[in-house]
């Protein structure tokens, strides 16, 4: 049997300038595919209007051409691709399992309040489904008024059409999907034409990942992209949740600690050799940076 070609990706969203988080999900995706012979994308995950920024993408491929960091093929740019992203949107739609909803972040918060159901630390508040059983003739009618709404996606009835299937993670062996975990999520709305959760299953299809490296923050979203790979039919690939970079104090670096940014530490006189050798001792030392 021929051995599988690896397809892995670096996916990062230009709402600020790179830090040494991105580096490290940079790195873990490029070794994956050099191990294998195979190959790493790059990928600009620019949905959300605030990573719209042209100055922005111009420093992130500054500070990876900087790095030395190489990536095969043609950079794929979500905001270019939205009318990909609806075409599957109206396929959930006409599968039955997307419905719109009308309810405001305040009146959500206010109904789980009144049912005594804490909202959920890692995904969002889960939604109650509030909206879910409206019938086609109301919410046409109050979408045709032009009252802003949400289309979420119906996990009851997609775990009804595909059960709980399984994917495997490189670190925590095979897991099984539990569509309805995490409530009903929103797939789009007026100012996200398409979500996260939407545009990296669809994309990771198209571009032939095989293998998905990104942090283990993201280890509990992989139950709602399980769930629309199963619902779209599209290839399921491996996962690999990799650790994070933390502070002494044990803390996440997150984009707001602007000194470890990529370009900030560049100006403060630090060389390509000098951070990736910093970045692979902290991952000797629990992922502690101590630059």
């Amino acid at each position: 049997m021929a051995a599988v070609s690896v397809t892995t990706r670096f996916a990062p969203s230009p709402s600020g300038p790179l830090h040494v988080g991105h580096l490290l999900a940079a790195l873990r995706a490029r070794q994956l595919a050099d191990w294998h012979g195979g190959h790493c994308l790059l990928r600009v995950e620019d949905i959300d209007v605030r990573a719209q920024n042209p100055a922005m993408s111009e420093l992130m491929y500054e500070d990876l051409s900087w790095l030395g960091l190489r990536f095969d093929g043609a950079v794929m740019v979500q905001s270019r691709r939205f009318a990909v992203y609806a075409d599957v949107l109206e396929r959930l739609r006409r599968l039955g399992v997307l419905y719109p909803c009308f309810c405001t972040r305040t009146e959500i918060k206010a109904q789980l309040a009144e049912l005594g159901r804490a909202p959920h630390a890692t995904l969002g508040y889960q939604y109650p489904g509030t909206c879910r059983s409206l019938s086609p003739e109301l919410a046409a009618e109050r979408i045709a008024a032009g009252e802003p709404h949400a289309w979420r996606l119906d996990m009851q009835r997609v775990q009804d059409m595909i059960g709980c299937p399984s994917w495997h993670d490189l670190h925590r062996g095979t897991q099984r999907c539990e569509p309805t975990a995490f409530g009903d999520v929103v797939l789009a709305r007026k100012e996200f034409p398409a979500s996260y959760h939407l545009c990296v299953v669809v994309d990771d299809a198209e571009q032939g990942v095989t293998h998905v490296t990104r942090g283990e923050d993201l280890f509990e979203a992989t139950h709602i992209h399980r769930a629309l790979q199963g619902v779209l039919g599209l290839p399921v690939p491996t996962y690999c949740h990799h650790g994070l970079l933390r502070d002494n104090a044990g803390k996440r670096l997150a984009k707001r600690d602007g000194a470890r940014s990529i370009a900030s530490l560049r100006a403060a006189g630090y060389t390509p050799a000098d951070i990736l050798q910093s970045l692979n001792r902290a991952l000797e030392e629990g992922g502690i940076w101590r630059i």
